[in-house]
């Protein structure tokens, strides 16, 4: 496993589009305090062109959304994939995907089966008129069971004719590598995997529980764990960043 880097991602020398997969944890702290802005401010630190946030609505009740999305998207350009949500929650079971430039041509919204409510948001986004970047957003479950039936299931969604450049995003929950690990069937789609890179628990992080994986050998390079004063302390998992060449 890899080092957390000990400093937000650098973009000399490194180019491409800048993806990140964070687990906000409700916007709840290490110290238990709730604090939507605390989380804008680490999502500012990252200055993504893509990001997927797991856990940014509330679970139960209404799924009431918890970030100030309008003032993201002034003060970093993030605009949210639209979805069919209740109006008040940000994202579908708590996965919210925002991108700076482009237009989503398509987008899904898969349950995810388990005994936990998972789901996953797969968009497809024309970043520039001639590029296309298909993006799968998910929050697998914590019983290994679940996780690899839903494994099975972002694999299905790859099984289209067409070989669209493709990003899987998320808390992905398992810090088994090798033969136990649920995620060996990605191997197929997603194979060889990158390195895995702790971000949990962020204070001292251990376990390699958020992934950010390609479908194309060479297209994400330099995944890091954003590991700052600010996000060790803002949520319970580090954000994972990762650069993308098209």
């Amino acid at each position: 496993m890899q080092k957390a880097n000990a400093g937000a991602p650098k973009r000399t020398g490194t180019t491409g589009t800048l993806v990140a997969s964070y687990n906000v944890h409700k916007c709840i702290g290490l110290d238990r305090k709730f604090d939507p802005e605390r989380t804008s401010r680490v999502i500012r630190e990252i200055d993504p062109d893509v990001i997927a946030l797991q856990e940014a609505d509330n679970r139960f009740g209404d799924r009431d959304g918890l970030l100030d999305l309008s003032r993201l998207e002034h003060e970093t350009g993030l605009v949210p994939v639209p979805i069919a949500a209740n109006g008040k929650g940000h994202g579908w079971h708590g996965n919210v995907l925002l991108f700076k430039k482009g237009v989503v041509r398509d987008v899904h919204q898969i349950r995810l089966p388990g005994l936990e409510p998972r789901g996953a948001v797969v968009a497809e986004i024309d970043l520039d008129g001639n590029r296309t970047l298909r993006v799968i957003a998910a929050h697998l479950g914590l019983l290994r069971r679940s996780r690899s039936q839903q494994a099975r299931v972002v694999l299905d969604i790859m099984n289209s004719p067409d070989a669209t450049p493709t990003l899987l995003l998320g808390d992905l929950n398992e810090w088994r590598l090798g033969n136990r690990s649920a995620l060996n069937t990605l191997h197929v789609t997603f194979g060889p995997l990158p390195p895995a890179v702790p971000t949990f628990p962020s204070n001292l992080p251990l376990l390699a529980l958020d992934r950010i994986m390609a479908n194309r050998h060479g297209m994400i390079s330099a995944v890091e764990a954003h590991d700052t004063p600010l996000s060790r302390v803002a949520s319970d998992h580090l954000p994972l960043t990762a650069f993308v060449r098209l």
